[in-house]
């Protein structure tokens, strides 16, 4: 059974108005696309100077990130559920009815079918597609004939999150978060190299014991740093599989970071920043509180984030104080803004993407 990260109960507290604001860093608009309404969080990548992006009616396009041009544009012809994962030639997507597609050129070139759904973008690497499915299961196969190559299964627990996990290359190793742990897999043999505990179950129902790891993660050469979903976030140094520290943290989404700090958000739209080297707490912010705001992303001396009303939220790194504010179409940024080339790139519920760059 599958839990989404927003359930009902209580009247959420209403976010108050947003003060204006004065711009200290200069952002422009470089171009915008449409691509077609998503209601899952279907995040978009990013590979050498081309975006790849999904909507959950069946729409696949690849862009060139510096103009927004399309490259090409398909329709599936069945809706989307997960993400798209490439490698910069080859695209992936899962459809809601559990099947795995590969792309290249615009064109289909194989349709494999999953055992479970997944909420999680498919991994495109070593001409190998990774799919980690929401029974806690991470299988691989072939990219050019959707063979599939082997495949690696946890016991499950009755829940999962109805949103995207973790899967993600570090060096040689595959890096998946299954239930509150990182673990690395040999991409080549599906061997499990190292297990690094993040979080930990500590609830009194199974809504509350969930711990998965979510998407997505800030990663700075061998260290990589992620959330357990509501329970704690930490730094895994993956070269040796151990956990270098792990914190309290009550959030729903991933986090982001640099060299010195890790940014995140709470479940109330409190903002946070830990030291990367240590996990001690380096600053807060609650000027967004209650905005259903996304994973953060930091680039450069900001950390930029979207929120349910199109907003998006360019802050200073050093204290969470607000440079810039940026509109889209009104509706809600669906995943956390990425860098695509030298531009930011948001995607929002209705559609629309958004690309700027500093001036």
């Amino acid at each position: 059974m599958a839990v989404a990260a927003c359930s009902s109960g209580p009247e959420k507290p209403r976010p108050a108005p947003l003060p204006p604001v004065t711009a200290t860093l200069g952002v422009e608009t470089v171009w915008t696309a449409q691509i077609g309404p998503s209601q899952a969080a279907l995040s978009p990548a990013s590979v050498a100077g081309r975006l790849f992006a999904a909507s959950s009616t069946g729409t696949l396009v690849a862009l060139d990130a510096t103009t927004g041009r399309d490259l090409w544009r398909l329709n599936i012809g069945t809706p989307i559920s997960a993400g798209v994962g490439s490698d910069g030639e080859t695209a992936a997507v899962v459809t809601q009815s559990n099947q795995l597609l590969a792309v290249a050129a615009g064109k289909e070139i194989w349709r494999v079918q999953l055992p479970a759904r997944t909420f999680t973008a498919p991994l495109v690497a070593g001409k190998r597609v990774f799919v980690l499915t929401a029974d806690r299961t991470v299988t691989a196969f072939d990219g050019q004939t959707g063979a599939r190559l082997w495949s690696q299964s946890r016991s499950a627990e009755p829940l999962v999150l109805a949103q995207s996990g973790l899967l993600m290359a570090v060096g040689d190793t595959l890096v998946a978060g299954i239930s509150g742990r990182l673990v690395g897999f040999n991409p080549l043999t599906g061997a499990v190299r190292w297990e690094a505990p993040v979080g930990t179950s500590r609830g009194t129902n199974e809504v509350e014991r969930l711990v998965d790891i979510v998407a997505p993660a800030s990663r700075l050469g061998d260290s990589v740093c992620v959330r357990s979903y509501s329970a704690a976030i930490g730094c895994v140094d993956t070269s040796r599989g151990t956990l270098a520290w792990t914190r309290p943290a009550q959030g729903i989404v991933g986090v982001h970071g640099d060299d010195r700090l890790v940014f995140g958000v709470e479940s109330s739209g409190r903002m946070q920043a830990w030291q990367r080297s240590s996990g001690e707490p380096a600053w807060q912010s609650d000027r967004l509180l209650h905005r259903t705001l996304t994973a953060p992303l930091a680039v450069g001396r900001v950390v930029v984030l979207g929120d349910s009303e199109g907003t998006v939220h360019v802050l200073s790194r050093e204290d969470g104080s607000e440079m810039n504010r940026l509109t889209t179409d009104g509706s809600a940024v669906i995943a956390a803004p990425i860098m695509a080339g030298n531009v930011l790139l948001v995607q929002t519920r209705n559609g629309g993407l958004f690309a700027w760059r500093p001036r």
